[in-house]
């Protein structure tokens, strides 16, 4: 497969991906010996995805890619701090990827606990809490009473409020990020992943990818 060079190819070639993997017809691209040799000297990522650390959420399987084809940040709820911020930039400045994608996924732990924490209180012990800590301000930014949110949201609305929420952050917080939307050579995107039938869908476009994100 050719490298895309647009956001909206980008996109497209990860679809695509996708597709093959929810049907079961993986081409398992990129993984030659003649693969690894030719990425020795460099590498020539076509897309950043930042997505959660959760063991079922591998990018290369559900997108279907291969060695070198994506460049990928994980933590724990796909939250942010400085050291992310830092390898995405690295991604689109000295990688020139046009894409970035923020990849959630269903039944979130680290979503399941924030709001946990917002309505009984309870917060996790050690540096979990500040998985949880990042987490917060999504749910919070709902603009509902804290002692609502449990009872009027599901679960679903409270991990794409989060999704959304990163996407923004990411766009407010880098400037270089910003700048490359703004110019047209990338786009960030936010996608969520469905456990039960590995099915990749979006949540929210900045920039240009030839298509919208759903209504909220």
């Amino acid at each position: 497969m050719s490298r895309p060079t647009t956001p909206a190819a980008a996109w497209a070639q990860l679809q695509a991906g996708n597709a093959r993997f929810v049907s079961g017809e993986m081409e398992h691209p990129s993984q030659s010996i003649d693969r690894r040799t030719e990425l020795a000297e460099e590498q020539r990522p076509f897309a950043v995805i930042f997505g959660c650390a959760d063991s079922r959420v591998a990018a290369e399987l559900i997108f279907d890619q291969g060695l070198g084809d994506l460049f990928v940040v994980r933590t724990a709820g796909h939250v942010l701090d400085t050291t992310v911020v830092g390898s995405i930039e690295f991604g689109v400045d000295l990688l020139h990827t046009p894409l970035v994608v923020v990849l959630a996924h269903d039944r979130c732990g680290a979503v399941a606990a924030a709001t946990k924490a917002l309505t009984t209180g309870e917060l996790p012990t050690g540096f979990v809490r500040a998985i949880i800590d990042r987490v917060i301000p999504s749910i919070v930014g709902l603009g509902s009473p804290v002692g609502a949110l449990a009872g009027d949201l599901d679960a679903a609305t409270l991990g794409r409020v989060h999704t959304r929420h990163t996407v923004q952050m990411l766009q407010s917080y880098s400037a270089a990020l910003s700048e490359a939307v703004a110019a047209g050579r990338c786009a960030i995107v936010g996608a969520e992943y469905t456990l039960a039938d590995g099915r990749v869908s979006l949540v929210e476009v900045v920039g240009d990818i030839g298509e919208d994100a759903p209504a909220a």
